[in-house]
């Protein structure tokens, strides 16, 4: 999992490998004191939001999730 800060007025974008999936915010990177309750991130069409932080999480370019 990495963090690559675009612009600091925006939230942070987190780029995944499908090994990280499920993926949960608040993230290991994130600050402890800044925590906000743990939800799991639904990845439509391969990006998600956090509702709290607004943090987005997407899966690197030719990453695929295996289907069950």
């Amino acid at each position: 999992m990495s963090q690559a800060q675009i612009d600091s007025s925006r939230p942070p974008v987190v780029e995944l490998t499908a090994h990280d999936l499920p993926v949960h915010c608040p993230n290991p990177q994130m600050e402890a004191w800044s925590s906000h309750p743990r939800v799991y991130i639904a990845l439509d069409h391969g990006v998600g939001t956090c509702p709290y932080c607004g943090t987005e999480y997407r899966l690197k370019a030719g990453e695929e999730i295996a289907s069950h």
